[in-house]
């Protein structure tokens, strides 16, 4: 079996940081127009009243405390509540191929390559900006590249899921180093009108180059992954190419994000601590045997569950990475944002790539620094 190694990352971070204080003015200032706008149909029991927010709140339900969008002003603008963007001609290059591109660069800058010796890309999101044409084949465009590129959604697993492609790919011979890039423009989908999602997301992009024979200083060989998927409306998205012929008029608030968060943690946490216990054991390892955890940062509570099934109740933070409080949860990327900026092992060391959440989907990826 030929090595193959995740060689160099990259990640891009939007120019606009929003704290929470910022986004609970915000949304409380929405709950007050709304409250005062509709305060006859409240007052007669027709609709119910909005509940303000709160930092406290935040925190204690997420551990989140910033993210980075790629609209601010209207995003925090109680009339608007959600980022608007300029609308881009189609032979302008998109919005997600162009944070892409920016993201790639770093990660072939990390893993001393150019877009000339890429084989392949792909495009792994939780969120496409459009159906076609891929946007990995606009990035291979725009870089120059050869071969092929697709694009590919597993939810907040995509990210993982990408790069067990590429692992696949290059072993089966179809490539020998390949781009695996994630725009993760999480503020378009997200309800920042709804009390229990407004503080959740943040936008970012992330890469990887995964490639044979690698003479990067700072490479991780991928010793296997492990997949699973399981069917749930847990957490769910319903915007699509059908909405435009179904016999229903949609809200704009029906065509984002929404989860049932306590069913998810409920159902999903035991099955990504069981899975990735089996993994290291399929690996005649366990969990002691890995230096760090770089888990999907969607809310601390989660990974704290996971972590202390592995590590028990004392485990030292470093050993799970923690990015939520900056960043917030980044649909699929988090896991790699992790990676990329606390990948400091030593030669022998292990670490777990995992992430999980819609579908249900999980990817454990056992990485050892070279």
């Amino acid at each position: 079996m030929q090595d193959i190694y995740i060689s160099g990352t990259g990640v891009w971070t939007p120019p606009y940081k929003v704290s929470n204080d910022e986004l609970v003015e915000s949304f409380n200032s929405y709950v007050e127009i709304y409250n005062k706008d509709n305060s006859q149909q409240i007052a007669d029991g027709s609709i119910e009243a909005l509940e303000p927010s709160s930092t406290e709140f935040i925190v204690k339900a997420s551990g989140i405390k910033n993210r980075y969008v790629i609209d601010k002003d209207s995003l925090l603008n109680p009339r608007i509540m959600k980022p608007i963007i300029e609308a881009r001609a189609d032979d302008s290059l998109s919005l997600c191929a162009e944070v892409s591109v920016l993201a790639a660069n770093q990660a072939l800058e990390n893993a001393h390559l150019n877009a000339s010796d890429i084989d392949a890309v792909i495009v792994s999101t939780a969120n496409l900006q459009r159906a076609y044409p891929a946007i990995a084949i606009e990035v291979q465009n725009e870089l120059g590249i050869e071969g092929y590129a697709y694009d590919m959604m597993v939810g907040c697993s995509s990210t993982t899921f990408g790069i067990s492609n590429a692992y696949s790919d290059i072993a089966s011979g179809k490539a020998s180093k390949i781009l695996v890039i994630n725009p993760e423009i999480t503020s378009a989908h997200n309800n920042y009108k709804s009390r229990d999602s407004h503080f959740i997301f943040g936008d970012v992009c992330t890469a990887a180059v995964i490639e044979k024979n690698s003479t990067s200083p700072n490479k991780f060989k991928i010793l296997s992954a492990k997949l699973k998927t399981q069917f749930s409306n847990n957490i769910r998205n319903n915007f699509g190419f059908m909405n435009a012929i179904e016999n229903k008029e949609y809200t704009e608030q029906e065509l984002l994000f929404v989860q049932n968060g306590r069913s998810v943690f409920k159902e999903v946490m035991p099955m990504v601590a069981s899975l990735i216990t089996d993994h290291l054991q399929e690996n005649n390892l366990a969990p002691q045997d890995i230096e760090q955890y770089w888990l999907h940062q969607a809310n601390i509570n989660m990974n704290t569950y996971v972590v202390k099934k592995l590590l028990g109740d004392d485990f030292p933070p470093e050993r799970a990475p923690n990015v939520l409080e900056e960043y917030a949860n980044t649909g699929s990327a988090g896991s790699l944002i992790s990676f990329h900026k606390y990948n400091h092992l030593k030669p022998g060391q292990k670490g777990i790539i995992c992430s999980f959440g819609a579908g249900y989907s999980i990817c454990s990826i056992l990485v050892e620094k070279k």
